[in-house]
């Protein structure tokens, strides 16, 4: 190995934004970069289950464009060489985006990127691959039936958490320092939770959906996961922009985050999510460390019917979940994974009456929610009720209280998916246990809140997203 393969091979390992300064300097060439990366999947992505296809030669293409465009003194963008991946619900030209199941592994090839998949690389990042994922995004396990599960870099007998389980682990296990999930009720934050890196949720609307598999169109997201705040600001920076593919992101400014992030945080008027959100154990603790770094230890908000806006939440994913999917319901049910399934058919046969109950109650609890922001710019919550639990564990205990695992993992995200606020999940690694996420919640619209509370909380050394044994998945 050369001394300056070598180099490229160190700097691959780091984290976007390191990359992309070094590739841009000609320290290492973005094809260095990605032949590391590439190198780094095939050693470790047999014990983490992270991908589901590896794009390697489209990745080599965009490795020497961007080496290219810098040859020839042109910008190579501001992500240009970062290897990222995404979760497999994102159209990628020429692969079938499969979304986790069987089923729509069989239908033609994409006919054209993603539009957040398009900005990245408009950027310079270089794709490496799609990841696994919950089947057809109805979990927070991926467990998948059909792919297997994706393992916790920091204890691969646990799962990743999901439904972009792959998108967790691959960040969290250092196979890329970037990569794309969706959100419906919680599938970015429960992965960055258990496997204890940064993650984001923007406000619905903000990143255009165009080209991802839809899941429940009126709750849906997509998002970066990331081992640093900057480099998750940096991914949203660049996706950042109206969708005409995407009817709810039209005409939003982009609105830069990253050059927030050396703000201060002094002036955010921040509390603690009482009641639904008080969270036991580890969670509790999580949110108790992360306040008293922000000065906030006693400073506490309700937050009104979050119970019942976890209820409502639930009736209007099985029901619209369920309806998209009922011509194959109906012709191929023994082709699903069996609680995809079984969730599917039970949201077919939900109420109409409960749905627009539902609804209703939706747009009631967004404005008491919306009260709470005239007092607070910021609330901290758990992002889950406790560390990764074991694959294929059944029930897991709050507060005294054993409960269905699979469910129960989206008991802090849910209530607040459903009215589509910007989330970011932090990490906070307590001594000797598993990572645990807390979320940081702002008003919508105002991502760069979040995002610069993180960044302040990762400068303190409060979250950190360390890749378990020094860059190779433990």
């Amino acid at each position: 190995m050369t001394a300056r393969s070598a180099i490229g091979k160190d700097i691959a390992s780091g984290g976007a934004l390191a990359i992309a300064a070094a590739v841009r300097a000609g320290q290492a060439s973005a094809v260095q970069i990605a032949e590391a990366a590439l190198a780094r999947i095939e050693a470790d992505d047999p014990a983490l289950n992270s991908f589901t296809t590896v794009t390697a030669e489209r990745a080599l293409a965009e490795a020497r464009a961007v080496d290219a465009r810098r040859a020839q003194g042109y910008d190579p963008g501001p992500l240009a060489g970062v290897p990222y991946a995404v979760k497999n619900l994102f159209d990628i030209a020429g692969i079938t985006t499969v979304a986790g199941s069987k089923i729509d592994a069989e239908r033609p090839p994409a006919a054209a990127d993603a539009t957040a998949v398009r900005r990245l690389a408009e950027a310079g990042a270089v794709l490496v691959g799609a990841l696994n994922m919950d089947e057809y995004a109805y979990g927070f396990t991926t467990e998948n039936t059909h792919y297997g599960p994706a393992r916790n870099p920091h204890d691969r007998d646990r799962i990743a958490g999901g439904s972009s389980g792959g998108s967790g682990n691959a960040v969290a296990g250092g196979l890329v320092p970037l990569s794309l999930g969706s959100d419906t009720n919680g599938s970015i934050r429960v992965p960055a939770s258990l496997c204890g890196i940064f993650g984001l949720k923007p406000t619905y609307g903000r990143l255009g959906r165009g080209g991802a598999r839809p899941f429940v169109a009126s709750l849906d997201h997509v998002g970066p996961l990331a081992r640093s705040a900057a480099d998750l600001a940096a991914a949203y920076d660049a996706m950042q922009g109206p969708d005409p593919r995407d009817p709810a992101c039209a005409g939003r400014p982009v609105e830069p985050a990253l050059p927030q992030l050396a703000r201060g945080v002094d002036r955010l008027r921040i509390a603690v999510a009482g009641g639904h959100f008080a969270g036991a154990g580890e969670a509790a603790e999580a949110v108790a460390t992360v306040a008293q770094a922000l000065g906030v230890a006693t400073r506490t908000i309700e937050v009104p019917e979050a119970a019942r806006a976890r209820a409502a939440a639930f009736i209007i994913t099985a029901s619209e979940g369920g309806n998209l999917h009922l011509s194959d319901l109906r012709t191929r049910a023994a082709d699903f994974d069996s609680m995809t399934r079984d969730r599917f058919l039970a949201g077919t046969m939900v109420p109409a009456a409960w749905v627009i109950q539902a609804q209703r109650f939706r747009g009631w609890f967004r404005e008491r929610v919306l009260e709470l922001f005239r007092e607070v710019d910021v609330l901290l919550a758990p992002a889950t009720p406790c560390p990764a639990p074991r694959i294929g564990q059944e029930t897991i205990e709050i507060d005294g209280v054993e409960v269905p695992m699979r469910p129960y993992l989206g008991v802090y995200t849910q209530p607040l998916s459903f009215i589509g606020l910007p989330i970011v999940a932090v990490p906070v690694h307590l001594p000797g246990k598993l990572p645990i996420g807390v979320q940081v919640i702002a008003a919508p619209w105002r991502e760069a809140d979040g995002l610069r509370i993180a960044a302040a909380l990762e400068r303190d050394g409060v979250v950190t997203a360390p890749v378990p044994g020094n860059g190779t998945a433990a």
